[in-house]
């Protein structure tokens, strides 16, 4: 019974994969619109984290960020949109959430510490089988 019970989770493995990379591109969505809306006032906020080349780092993280989604959202080449994807919560939880500890009504970094999760298990797993890397025979 019990491998019954797996077995039937199994065939949900690429629907949860799915959900997760559409709320994952969602999540970002906003923050890369707002980068872009007004990159310069990025550029100037990322100075005063102490963030090198801010202008070209502001760049940098809203190209990554609105790559993210568009490639999340399709499931292409989601393994390798991951990686940067990483570092761009890295770098956030670095330098603007960490002093405000766990918790995300602080602006901790509990949230991008969920995304980071979720980008590991989509750089690890891949996008399941509903996804373009599916299709194009990159398999998970």
């Amino acid at each position: 019974m019990f491998q019954t019970i797996i077995n039937g989770l199994n065939n949900f493995q690429s629907l949860a994969l799915f959900f997760a990379r559409l709320l994952v591109a969602y999540g970002f969505y906003e923050p890369a619109i707002n980068k872009w809306h007004d990159i310069q006032s990025v550029a100037f906020w990322f100075e005063s984290l102490g963030i090198p080349a801010p202008l070209l780092n502001a760049y940098m993280a809203a190209t990554t960020e609105i790559v993210g989604v568009v490639l999340l959202t399709l499931g292409l080449l989601t393994r390798y949109i991951s990686l940067p994807l990483i570092v761009v919560m890295i770098v956030a939880i670095l330098t603007v959430h960490l002093p405000h500890g766990f918790a995300a009504g602080d602006n901790g970094f509990e949230i991008p510490l969920y995304y980071m999760a979720f980008l590991i298990i989509f750089a690890t797993h891949g996008a399941g089988k509903i996804s373009i890397d599916y299709f194009l025979g990159k398999r998970e």
